[in-house]
């Protein structure tokens, strides 16, 4: 392998090359040594050879730092012999203290190593040399052999331009180091190889294990050493085999029973279990603990399956007891009151009627004692109910003498008992105390709403409360005109009139007469329209988005949290939107108001449901839609066809509710379809629309049909008005002697209201109108060509994406008087509600589990570990695996929840709590998500390199793919985002492996920073003989071993900055 040929060559250049060399690079001789001073010689030669690493590593950083990241660490890690000498002193011995003389210098070694880049590195010959040519080839020349200098020349180890003249005593090369062919010299072979004396292997005439043949014709040469150190590919002989470990370089031992020893090692390593591993086992079998762990994780998988939903449950099942004892005790403190109120009107009664009998037969001493008694009694009344029982007939006489001071004794007791107990909405810590507070006005309310107080009850109520008034808001709007900028097309046209606060007005109208774009108008949402005329909010002239935070508009459909309960899903949006002043027992009242008001008590504590899991009806659904905005107490609001799909009864509940809303100064408009005639006549204005909106009818809806009826047009006995009206403006219904088409001009005469141009052309007959119209109507048809309406459509689409843009960016003032809860307050509320809804969806997270579990044992089964690679296929299957099944995961974050996220982000509710929220509880699975691909994969595939650095870079890659899937998500429909997901991990890895001559386009791959950090956690690992083939690896992939930190901080990088891009899509991407 040409990398690992040049990586050894530069080790061995900068290191070895100076073995034994004194200060001046001469060699000393051992030759004269006598046997007592073998051992200090031995030491010597150690201890000039231990010191290398400190002197070259600089040169080490400079040209080998991309693989070698302690230097000192890696030399010791290959030559630290200081454990077993022995070698050392058995080749002093055997070469007669000639060691040294046999040593190759730095120009022998730089000749060995270039020699191997001769066609590529394919050559294993070297090149022909002053010692070994086609004239002199001596013993020494052939592999496992060596030979000394000529006697009388001085050797200088660190020489690289001249090759000393090594042709005598040729001998084979001493255990512990290796002789390459075609030089004749010697070098050390690293810790983890084994390097014996070869033999001859007689049946097929090669030196075992080296492979190497006895050169023919020449009956005196034996098998000598190792011939070559490179790779684990190509030479892995010398390698201390896989079932054995090498304390030295000359020593092999079998692996004992309990322990394992992998190809190289230097000592045995112990199994997790004593009796799983046999003598003489290369690996330990740790599939049995993946197997156990699947198991368990299965286990625990399936209670989460079958009982996620039970925490939630508990919590509101304590609630909801809670809450029903404080219902039921207000329900008793009510009907108590109402009895007694019964029973004192009743004695009341009876009294008037005794007391001309009572007064006839009394005398006048005792009607004086009478007299005086009374205000006693009365000053102290409920010291004298506390103290003894009230004397019936004594209460009797009280009435009859002073009935103006009964009509609200004992109702001002009831309040004033109930208002000394009742502590203070701020005061209201406990959930006891909240719903005694709460369900305590509410049936004080519904005492309100009856006929049977008096009116001293009625004062004394209502000054118990502090009413909290809300802002009104009056909108008047004059020649009211939107028009595409781009097709010129008018949406809306001249429309003038105003809406009331306190009266509940039905925008009706055919299809296309523009009741959602008026609705749009008067909330503020339209964007790519000219608007023409004025809108004025409470006689100014302000935008309507200064009052955003006290403006509720109610979306055509249904958009609800199905993963939430009804309870959950109003109390939310109670704490987002109402005041961050309003004590929690108001915030409480509120919600439990307009469930009370829309009569969901039955089902708040139903799931709302989803498409997959059924919750509550369609017609509770659509209340729940309207209560949404109820509850934040709007000044303002606006709601698009809220009686869609309900049935009569359903339809006046939730009209009746709003009239509620109505009587506290609300301004509500609405678009209905069709209603009925009863709920008709519950409006308080219409506004009916033409197609071309245009207006019909503006006003009182008592009027409406003494309106028409003076144009001609009477409604039919039996016939629903507004049906017959709209029948009427679609074409459906033809009355004689009346054009549609004259009815939006016919109310701007009647009101004096601004005629446009186009209109005031032909005031003087029915038919020539009614012909104008149809020409106008032809020549905005015909005029234009396909492409340039192509090419208004288009700038339709544009002005309406950057106008869009503008007005999110864009902050007006705020005029509403109200302060919400900021991003903080929001974030820890938006943190609630997702945390619910990942419990109530742990079965989905449970099999996503599951199913990253079961890639990981596949994959762990399948792509078993490859010392030259470390493993980087099943690294890069595991690249991919993981980041498809994340990513997948991460869509059902924002693509379920767009249609949600549109609507109270419209209301004013914080898009950064919002996405840091679901960004946060998604950090759980990039916690877990690794921990359960690593307990299967890491057990089944058994890598050298730690579980707690794959764990790091799974981190880093779940981190980062997340975010990924945040973006494919929000800019994306799910399948084509679903697709995206599956695509793009497979596109990035084959570029970040395949692409490895071009560096940017690699560095711009995730996969390839991952899979880097994965190669190098096992590389170092590597280390002892394995540094070539540590070195080559990691030159042929253009990796860097200090690079590891980097690879994490990379992969968090690509996290962050794809969560600001899905952050940034999530404001500014338009809602189709």
């Amino acid at each position: 392998m040409p990398a690992a040929l040049r990586l050894a060559a530069a080790i061995f250049l900068f290191c070895i090359s100076t073995i034994c060399c004194l200060e001046d690079g001469t060699v000393p001789d051992f030759s004269n040594a006598s046997p007592a001073a073998l051992p200090y010689f031995t030491q010597v030669f150690y201890d000039r050879f231990s010191n290398f690493s400190e002197s070259f590593a600089v040169e080490i950083s400079q040209h080998l730092g991309f693989c070698i990241k302690d230097p000192k660490k890696d030399w010791n890690g290959a030559f630290n012999f200081s454990s077993d000498l022995e070698f050392v002193s058995d080749c002093i011995t055997d070469t007669d203290g000639d060691l040294t003389q046999r040593l190759c210098t730095a120009a022998e070694i730089k000749l060995y190593f270039n020699s191997f880049f001769i066609d590529g590195g394919n050559n294993d010959f070297l090149r022909p040399n002053k010692n070994c040519n086609t004239t002199s080839w001596v013993s020494g020349c052939e592999p496992g052999w060596a030979c000394s200098v000529v006697e009388g020349q001085n050797v200088h180890i660190k020489d690289s331009a001249n090759l000393p003249s090594r042709t005598q005593n040729c001998r084979p090369c001493c255990e512990g180091f290796f002789c390459p062919r075609g030089i004749t010299c010697m070098i050390p072979c690293p810790l983890g190889a084994y390097c014996p004396r070869a033999e001859l292997n007689t049946s097929t005439g090669v030196c075992d294990p080296y492979n190497y043949q006895l050169p023919p014709g020449q009956t005196n040469h034996s098998c000598g050493g190792a011939d070559r150190w490179a790779d684990a590919g190509s030479n892995s002989e010398i390698f201390c085999p896989a079932g054995f470990f090498c304390p030295s370089t000359v020593r092999r031992v079998s692996c004992s029973s309990g322990y394992y020893c992998r190809m190289g090692s230097i000592s045995e390593k112990r199994c997790f279990r004593k009796n799983s591993c046999k003598p003489n086992s290369a690996n330990q079998n740790i599939t049995l603990f993946g197997a156990l762990l699947m198991v368990a994780l299965s286990l625990i998988l399936l209670i989460i399956y079958n009982f996620s939903g039970q925490v939630l449950t508990s919590r509101v099942r304590r609630e909801a007891k809670s809450r029903d004892a404080a219902a039921r005790s207000a329900r008793e403190i009510a009907q108590a009151r109402e009895r007694w109120k019964a029973a004192k009107d009743l004695a009341k009664k009876h009294a008037l009627g005794l007391s001309r009998t009572f007064r006839r037969k009394s005398s006048l001493k005792s009607s004086d004692q009478h007299d005086s008694d009374v205000p006693l009694k009365l000053s102290n009344p409920s010291t004298s109910m506390n103290k003894e029982p009230i004397n019936v007939s004594e209460m009797v006489n009280s009435i009859e003498d002073y009935p103006e001071s009964s009509g609200s004794f004992h109702v001002q007791i009831g309040e004033t008992n109930m208002k000394k107990n009742m502590p203070k909405g701020k005061q209201m810590h406990t959930r006891s105390q909240i719903f005694k507070y709460v369900y305590a006005q509410i049936e004080k309310e519904k005492a309100m709403q009856t006929n049977n107080l008096t009116f001293s009850g009625v004062v004394a109520l209502a000054t118990d409360n502090k009413i909290r008034t809300r802002p009104v808001i009056e909108v008047a709007f004059k020649n009211l005109t939107l028009t595409l900028k781009g097709s010129k097309k008018q949406l809306l046209k001249s429309i003038t009139g105003k809406l009331m606060p306190g009266r509940v007005a039905a925008v009706m109208g055919p299809s296309g007469a523009g009741k959602t774009t008026f609705l749009s108008a008067l909330a503020g949402k339209t964007t790519g329209c000219d608007v023409s005329g004025s809108v004025l909010i409470n006689d100014k002239a302000e935008s309507i988005r200064s009052y955003k935070k006290i403006i509720g508009f109610v979306p055509q459909d249904d958009i609800v949290h199905g993963n939430l309960t009804v309870e959950e899903n109003l109390w939310f949006s109670a704490r987002c939107r109402l005041s961050a002043d309003m004590p929690k027992a108001d915030k409480v009242l509120v919600v439990e108001r307009v469930i009370e008001s829309l009569g969901l008590q039955a089902v708040r504590d139903c799931l709302v449901g989803t498409v997959e899991k059924r919750g509550i009806s369609g017609g509770q659904r659509k209340r729940v839609n309207v209560g949404l905005e109820m509850v934040m107490e709007p000044s303002l609001l606006i709601l698009d066809e809220p009686t869609s799909g309900l049935d009569s009864a359903s339809s006046q509940l939730l009209l009746r509710a709003l009239r509620r809303e109505a009587l506290e100064g609300v301004n509500i408009c609405m678009v209905v379809h069709q209603p009925s005639y009863t709920l008709f006549k519950m409006f308080d204005d219409l506004v009916l629309l033409a197609k071309g909106g245009l207006v019909v009818y503006l006003g009182a809806v008592k009027k409406v049909e003494d309106y028409f009826a003076g144009l001609g047009i009477d409604v039919p006995e039996r016939v629903n008005p507004p049906d017959y009206f709209i029948d009427i403006l679609e074409g459906i219904i033809k009355p004689p002697g009346i054009n549609v088409r004259q009815l939006p001009l016919k109310w701007m005469l009647l009101n004096g209201n601004y005629v446009p141009p186009d209109m005031q052309q032909n005031l003087s007959t029915v038919d020539i109108l009614e012909k104008d119209c149809e020409a106008n109507d032809s020549s905005g048809s015909g005029d234009q060509s396909a492409p340039g309406e192509v090419w208004d459509n288009m700038v339709d689409e544009f002005q309406h994406r950057r106008e869009h843009l503008e007005h999110k960016l864009s902050k007006a003032k705020d005029l509403s008087n109200r302060r919400t809860p900021g991003i903080l307050q929001q974030y820890r509320y938006f943190l609630g509600r997702v945390g619910k809804q990942r419990l109530r969806e742990a079965r989905i997270q449970g099999i996503d589990f599951l199913i990253l579990g079961l890639a990981g044992v596949c994959l762990g089964t399948l792509a078993k570990v490859n010392d030259e690679s470390f493993g980087a296929a099943g690294y890069t299957y595991t690249i991919i695996a993981v980041s498809l099944l994340c990513k997948i995961g991460a869509l059902r974050s924002f693509s379920p929840e767009k249609l949600h996220y549109w609507r109270e982000r419209s209301s004013g509710m914080s898009s950064l709590a919002y996405f840091l929220s679901k960004d946060t509880i998604d950090h759980f699975n990039t916690l877990v998500k690794p921990i359960v691909y690593l307990s299967m994969f890491y057990f089944f595939n058994n890598p050298r390199s730690s579980i707690l650095d794959n764990y790091v870079i799974l981190v880093a890659l779940v981190y980062c793919v997340t975010g990924i899937g945040y973006v494919f998500a929000i800019c994306f429909n799910p399948g084509s985002a679903q697709l995206w997901s599956a695509l793009l991990p497979v596109v990035l890895t084959l570029i970040a492996t395949q692409q490895r001559n071009s560096k940017l386009l690699s560095n711009l791959c995730y996969s390839k920073w991952a899979l880097e950090g994965f190669v190098i956690a096992s590389a170092e690992r590597y280390s002892g003989v394995w540094l070539i083939t540590r070195c080559g690896s990691l030159m042929k992939f253009g990796y860097n071993i200090h690079n590891w930190n980097l690879c994490v901080i990379v992969l968090f990088a690509y996290g962050l900055v794809s969560r600001f891009i899905a952050f940034v899509c999530m404001v500014t991407v338009l809602k189709k």
